[in-house]
Parts: structure tokens; sequence; C-alpha cells
């Protein structure tokens, strides 16, 4: 069995016991989340219904993406701009796709 869930704008698949990276949820390490459904298949059924299952999973903790360098330049005026940027994930633990 396995469910496409929605999470920060992307859609993954997931399955009991996957451990997945996902945008920043408010929660503390240890607590659990409900994540809202896309799709569920289970054993060639496949359930489109919003709200019929639930996929629940526990925070692990918080950790950080790679780094990107942004650099912007013109040339012949002097013009050069260095940023840097790490996104934010909060990695999970897939712990059931129950019945609503």
């Amino acid at each position: 069995m396995y469910a496409i869930v929605r999470c920060g704008g992307r859609q993954q698949k997931v399955s009991v016991g996957d451990v997945l990276q996902v945008d920043r949820v408010a929660g503390e390490v240890g607590s659990t989340v409900k994540l809202p459904t896309v799709l569920v298949v289970n054993d060639g059924d496949v359930t489109t219904e919003p709200g019929r299952y639930t996929v629940s999973a526990e925070i692990l903790g918080e950790i950080k993406g790679p780094k990107i360098h942004i650099l912007k330049y013109k040339s012949k005026t002097g013009y050069k701009k260095r940023q840097g940027h790490r996104q934010r994930y909060t990695q999970v633990k897939i712990t059931g796709i129950d019945k609503a």
C-alpha cells in the first residue's frame, strides 16, 4: 500500500516506514502530524477521494538542504553581488496509512 501526499506545494509517493524531507512543519521532535492525501493505492484499488484515508507521520528533526550560491554581475559597471541560501526542511517518518 502506498499513498501520494501533498506537503509544501509538492506531491510525494510514500509508504509506511519511509523517511522523507518536507518543507518546515510546526511541531516538536517526536510529535505526529497528518499529511493530506491525494491518491491511495491498496492492492490495485485506487482511491482518489479526499479525506477517506489519513497519512500520519512522526517528526524526526530539522535538517538543512544544500547550499545554493547566487552571483549577480554586470560588466563594465563594477557591480557584483554575492548571496547564499540553505533551505530548512523537516525530516518525517511515515507511521501509518489508515482509513478515516
